[in-house]
């Protein structure tokens, strides 16, 4: 075991001092312009380093149907592991980055609030956090590095702590004055070609800052250079726990709410030292707009905002300014990013004093997840193990629990014939007979309200933790479980209250408990036909019949020797487990046989496997005859012989090494098959 000395030399050996001294860089205003001159990416606006942020992490092209879209590695959150990975939306983090590229471009989007518009739990935050970690993370790195400015103390100029920085974290650049500007870009940016990456020198100094440097022009007689000396420049971090450049701002009740939580507030006690409550340094520049300059300010429900924190809202977006109490207009670079859900844009759209607010706004729809694979993976983030909270999650558990919440969110799809349930298995990627890409894309637009309704995954999500802790008897949960667990949760849901809903909601359980009957009847059906030599005897005995049909000959008998006619009974019972009728049996059987011999051409040997309807058909027809011989039905009476329950137990290993179950999972899950074969067979009774 491994001591305290151990313990603080293994920390000692990994920490990175250099990087360290990078990231508190401390230097004159020279040595900046420096650092411009050499890397002029380190004045670019709030927005340019978003988006660049987000290029940092690289770009996927990614073929949808004939189209090709980019898909941002960024959203898969690499860095934290996945945890807050966005799934299924690539459509609307492409809108959003289009609109951040807009922005970094300066085409006229950075003077507006981007809106995500969505229902609750449709991953509107968790993008918003996405975004403010990102930016943490990217100006940590040399590539994301941007300066601030600060001033030494009249006293004690060479001390290092007494340096009175700015408290907007504003680009130093700002101390060129307005008539010198042009010839400072044309020398920094020294005939560069690349346009992104020129320096523009834009936005003035915060009343702070613009104070002291008044201040110390009088006090050197006008001399700008002299002032200069005065100046310190450093590197800054982004941080929203220390409030550097990353803002969040969440209404409150009306009473509680105060415009200087944006904008800051006076300093009272401050007032005695400088005189007067005009005087900047009696004031605390700490507002969410004040401490998100050069970086991201998040409003959470921002359409719950009082009417009077619009003005300031609007001014931010419009013209990158805000209003502090007793003080001029203050230039600020910052991304606004704002989220609501439905209600509360309703009522935006409704309400005549909001007419600017919505001229202001980039509204980003993020929907509801409507592709199962990715709501799978939604789920997947908490509960991909097949173990959790020490039970086992039966196969089947969550992809049903996604199943029934992508269910909820699609519309009854207008094409006569099709099903809801077919109609997610399109979104899917299954093909079906009559429908082309075209055919999938009609049904997406036909739709007006699919993803921005139905059940939100934080529901999916809690009933799931319900079913892990509500069953102390059980070592494994099982669909079912967690399917009891929605239809309860239906009763309380505090967002449906229509029982027409609810109903609907109910009717869609029932569909997808269907749809795992037939997905467990054909894991237990390929299980007890998952006999390798029995399927390729099988197989044999089928090719030899067929080759003998096709070609209008006998078949030797294995065991009498003697010549027969080909077995049509065996034919047909292993073609009509794949719906070949007998009008076409011929055109079948011809079609393996070319099959067959195109493989030896190409110097191939035929396996059935690699024909997907013929093994399926082998597979059922197997089945078959090994289902009575098993004695599958007799798990319900509890009254199973040794012979009996050594075959079964043989399936019951192959449900756990194939398909993932556990010991209790595998036993459930044959009993409830066996359940379904019994009422099959007391019906025929």
């Amino acid at each position: 075991m491994a001591n305290g000395s151990e313990i603080i030399r293994l920390v000692s050996d990994r920490q990175d001092r250099d990087q360290f001294r990078r990231k508190n860089w401390v230097g004159s205003f020279e040595e900046y312009l420096d650092i411009v001159h050499a890397h002029p990416e380190v004045t670019r606006t709030a927005y340019q380093r978003l988006y660049d942020m987000i290029l940092s992490y690289g770009v996927e092209k990614v073929r949808i149907g004939r189209e090709t879209v980019n898909q941002y590695r960024f959203f898969d959150d690499p860095d934290g592991g996945g945890k807050d990975a966005v799934f299924g939306l690539r459509d609307t983090l492409n809108q959003l980055v289009n609109a951040l590229k807009s922005a970094a471009k300066g085409y006229g989007i950075e003077r507006r609030v981007l809106l995500l518009h969505g229902p609750v739990g449709s991953s509107k935050s968790t993008i918003a956090r996405l975004l403010k970690k990102g930016l943490e993370r990217y100006s940590t790195t040399d590539e994301g590095a941007l300066y601030t400015l600060g001033w030494a103390d009249e006293n004690e100029p060479d001390n290092p702590d007494l340096v009175h920085w700015c408290p907007m974290n504003e680009e130093p650049l700002h101390l060129i004055p307005q008539r010198f500007r042009a010839d400072v870009e044309s020398q920094l940016n020294d005939d560069r070609t690349d346009d992104d990456h020129r320096v523009r020198i834009e936005g003035e100094l915060d009343p702070f800052c613009r104070f002291i440097y008044q201040q110390r022009l009088r006090k050197y007689d006008g001399d700008w250079t002299l002032v200069m000396k005065d100046v310190r420049v450093k590197r800054v971090i982004l941080s929203e726990k220390d409030r550097v450049g990353i803002g969040t701002f969440q209404p409150k009740d009306e009473k509680n709410q105060d415009a200087t939580e944006l904008t800051g507030d006076i300093n009272y006690r401050k007032i005695a030292e400088y005189g007067s409550d005009s005087d900047p340094r009696a004031f605390n520049f700490d507002g969410e707009f004040n401490v998100a300059n050069r970086g991201l300010i998040e409003f959470v429900e921002v359409l719950k905002l009082d009417v009077a924190f619009l003005y300031d809202l609007l001014g931010a977006s419009q013209e990158h300014r805000i209003k502090p109490k007793k003080f001029a207009q203050t230039d600020i670079d910052e991304v606004i990013l704002g989220h609501t859900n439905e209600p509360e844009y309703r009522r935006l759209q409704s309400n005549e004093f909001m007419e600017a607010l919505r001229d202001r706004t980039v509204k980003i729809d993020v929907p509801y997840v409507t592709t199962l694979a990715d709501e799978i993976k939604i789920y997947d983030k908490d509960y991909n193990n097949q173990t959790v909270r020490g039970k086992h999650i039966a196969p089947h558990t969550v992809e049903m629990a996604a199943m029934w919440a992508v269910l909820t969110r699609l519309e009854e799809p207008k094409h006569a014939g099709l099903s809801r349930l077919q109609k997610m298995k399109l979104y899917n990627g299954k093909t079906l007979p009559g429908f082309t890409e075209e055919n999938i894309n009609e049904l997406r637009e036909q739709a007006t309200t699919e993803g921005m309704v139905g059940i939100s995954p934080r529901y999916v999500q809690d009933k799931l933790s319900n079913a892990l802790v509500t069953h102390p008897d059980s070592r494994s949960v099982n669909p079912f479980m967690v399917l009891n667990e929605l239809e309860s949760g239906l009763k309380h849901h505090s967002l449906i209250n229509d029982d027409e809903q609810k109903q609907e909601y109910r009717d869609l359980l029932g569909v997808v408990k269907e749809e795992y009957e037939n997905i467990v009847k054909n894991e237990v059906q390929r299980a007890i036909a998952a006999d390798e030599e029995a399927l390729m005897r099988l197989c044999g005995n089928y090719i030899d019949n067929v080759k003998a049909y096709t070609q209008r000959e006998k078949v030797k008998n294995a065991f009498t020797g003697s010549y027969e006619e080909p077995d049509e009974r065996l034919m047909r019972s292993v073609e009509e487990k794949i719906d070949i009728p007998d009008s076409r049996k011929d055109d079948f059987r011809r079609e393996i046989m070319n099959y067959i011999g195109a493989l030896m051409i190409d110097g191939k040997r035929f396996d059935y496997k690699s024909n997907e309807r013929l093994h399926k058909a082998l597979e059922l027809k197997l089945f078959e005859d090994q289902k009575d011989s098993i004695k599958l039905t007799s798990l319900v009476s509890n009254v199973v012989d040794a012979e009996t329950q050594q075959k079964i137990d043989v399936v019951k290993g192959r449900l756990i090494k194939n398909y993932g179950y556990d010991d209790e999972s595998a036993t459930d899950v044959l009993q409830y098959v066996a359940s379904i074969f019994a009422r099959g067979d007391a019906k025929r009774e």
